[in-house]
């Protein structure tokens, strides 16, 4: 058989080159910056106004703007309400311009909608993409969580160890003593006897009001100084934190935690057969990922914006697992200016 010439080979179908068509195009990665960022904006005009509905319809009312733009052909698989619900995002939902490739969206445009009105720390929106099928579809209930970071053994860890046996593991597998380590946990008071159980490891903890998310993520970032996220948060927030571990090199085991008979129907519509058992990576993000967070409010990780009269500036981190790439963005929006000028 001949061999084909450039000129052929130009005009071949890029999704046939197999290594092509597991991938998602990086320059992606930057547009779904400007989603998360569009999103931050929007909810930072209502910091500290104690409305949090009129925050998050305004951080979901401008992603969805911003994600018509994006060059994909995109469904909201995770993040969206099962029941639809006035300007918030559903299950199923058709998202991006129809071009591109075919793809799992995850989100929440305003993740801690309560702290951004209260103006306290840690609120964000976040996005993450994946290859159709490629991220775990979880109703919005509770997850139980452990997640550690890179130089951590996958099997250190475990939800099925107890608590003090999971913290000594983490501390031997990096080498310091238990009393060096820093967890994160959700201050909830489901997270009461978890809490306690730390103290009297002996390990450090640092308590958050909301922002699930970067407090599981931030595990992966030496920046961040926390060496463990554990306890009980959303189930949507733990398989957008396993999408940023992927990216980072982390680690996290999720369990849904149903407390009634409409969470077990919700995760029965959502067609998980065992809704007790361990979800690993694989479960939750079994391929490539893209994940995008920009800060409403100062947090451990992000900045929050900062607005002026005629400019804003953002804080965002966009991470593609393929080639490990973690982008710290910190961008001046002028108002003045329109996207087609």
């Amino acid at each position: 058989m001949p061999s084909q010439t450039l000129e052929q080979k130009t005009m071949m179908d890029p999704l046939e080159d197999p290594a092509v068509a597991q991938a998602l195009d990086r320059n992606l990665a930057l547009d779904v910056a400007r989603v998360t960022e569009a999103a931050a904006l929007a909810a930072a005009r209502y910091m500290g106004r104690g409305d949090e509905r009129a925050a998050d319809l305004a951080a979901s009312t401008a992603m969805r703007v911003a994600l018509a733009t994006v060059p994909m052909t995109g469904k909201v698989t995770l993040g969206g309400e099962i029941d639809p619900s006035e300007g918030l995002f559903h299950i199923g939902e058709a998202v991006g311009d129809g071009t591109g490739r075919r793809v799992d969206v995850g989100l929440t445009p305003l993740e801690g909608a309560t702290i951004c009105a209260m103006g306290a720390p840690n609120a964000a929106a976040c996005m993450a993409v994946a290859l159709e099928g490629g991220l775990l579809a979880v109703p919005p209930i509770y997850m139980d969580k452990i997640a550690v970071g890179p130089g951590v053994p996958e099997g250190a860890v475990s939800l099925d160890a107890s608590v003090t046996e999971n913290v000594r593991a983490v501390a031997k597998a990096k080498g310091v003593p238990v009393e060096a380590l820093l967890v994160c946990v959700l201050d909830r008071p489901r997270n009461e006897d978890l809490i306690a159980e730390i103290r009297e490891v002996g390990a450090r903890i640092t308590l958050i009001s909301d922002g699930d998310v970067s407090g599981a993520v931030s595990v992966a970032l030496a920046e961040s100084g926390v060496d463990m996220y554990m306890g009980s948060g959303g189930a949507t927030e733990g398989v957008l934190a396993a999408a940023g571990l992927r990216c980072l090199g982390g680690f996290l085991q999720g369990r849904l935690m149903p407390r009634n008979d409409d969470d077990r129907a919700a995760i029965a519509k959502m067609e998980i057969k065992d809704p007790s058992r361990i979800l690993t990576m694989a479960d939750m993000v079994p391929n490539e990922a893209l994940f995008s967070a920009t800060g409403v409010t100062d947090g451990a990780l992000l900045r929050g914006v900062r607005l002026q009269a005629t400019s804003a500036q953002t804080s965002t981190i966009v991470m593609r697992s393929r080639t490990g790439t973690v982008r710290l963005i910190n961008t001046r929006h002028d108002f003045t200016r329109s996207e087609t000028e």
